[in-house]
């Protein structure tokens, strides 16, 4: 059905950052299309916002295509979301499986759905925002693969940004630091609970999934000559990847 709202699109939008971005954006007018693996978590997503559901796995070509035709000819925003780490193993004793993976999802499929929706975007005078990390900024010991592959997210967006100079698109980066979510830390230690509450341990206020969406939506919203080229964003408690203010007992 036609709409006069503008329509963004989400990739991991079954959880965490993705799914608190796509309820912002919806209740700041936004048609969302909600974008993720878990068909019944994007369904239920869809159907409480008022948006749709399209079930997408990034590294998926057949997926992503499939996204791109649901979508159509206009995209206004793309929040390119979808990621996620695996691990905290130093690189001597890396588990080089999960390094590809990360960079698949992390990069490539950032790739893959940028390429799909850039028609559109591009019809619209639209905006990509990509979900990076201060891990794509800094790196860390045990980083490994995530930071690699974050690094790689931050490179595409520098390059996206110069090669689309001449087109009416803009191109962010938005970078948290710590952030604390239902699944992100869980899924990094292969659903080890101890292990992903120790990364939040004694941080008063960690940044929470809301405190990103209220980022998407500001850089989302801005004039359509502002670009916003990269966003970094932290808790106060954590000054740096390795200095993080800690109370324990």
């Amino acid at each position: 059905m036609a709409t006069s709202r503008p329509l963004a699109v989400v990739t991991g939008a079954s959880s965490g950052i993705g799914a608190a971005s796509a309820r912002r954006l919806a209740a700041d007018g936004f048609e969302v299309v909600c974008a993720a693996r878990r068909a019944d978590r994007v369904e239920a997503l869809a159907a409480e916002i008022g948006g749709r559901a399209v079930v997408c796995d990034v590294t998926s070509a057949a997926d992503v295509a499939a996204l791109a035709e649901a979508v159509g000819e206009r995209c206004d925003l793309l929040l390119a979301n979808a990621g996620g780490a695996i691990g905290l193993e130093p690189v001597a004793s890396a588990d080089l499986d999960a390094w590809r993976a990360m960079y698949e999802v992390n990069v490539i499929g950032v790739v893959a759905v940028v390429q799909a929706l850039l028609p559109a975007l591009v019809a619209a005078g639209g905006q990509v925002v990509v979900m990076g990390s201060t891990a794509g900024q800094v790196a860390y010991e045990g980083g490994g693969g995530y930071v690699v592959a974050k690094h790689g997210t931050t490179a595409v967006v520098d390059t996206l940004r110069l090669e689309l100079f001449d087109q009416p698109v803009r191109v962010c980066e938005i970078a948290p630091g710590m952030v604390r979510t239902d699944e992100f830390a869980l899924k990094r230690f292969g659903g080890d609970q101890d292990k992903a509450d120790a990364v939040y341990a004694g941080v008063a206020e960690p940044l929470t999934a809301d405190d990103i969406a209220d980022c998407v939506a500001w850089v989302a919203t801005r004039p359509a000559h502002v670009n916003i080229d990269r966003m970094v964003v932290r808790p106060r408690a954590q000054a740096a990847q390795h200095k993080v203010h800690r109370v324990l007992d």
